[in-house]
């Protein structure tokens, strides 16, 4: 089971660092959406 997981992990690690960049990008944009309101 472990062994299977690092695998994956290994053979997908280009395609996990653009998803936590994806993630990160969308939660700046929440917070930047939500504080916009009180900008004005």
């Amino acid at each position: 089971m472990m062994s299977q997981i690092k695998t994956a992990i290994r053979n997908s690690q280009s395609t996990l660092v653009q998803d936590a960049i994806g993630a990160a990008a969308l939660v700046v944009m929440m917070i930047v959406a939500l504080h916009i309101p009180g900008l004005a």
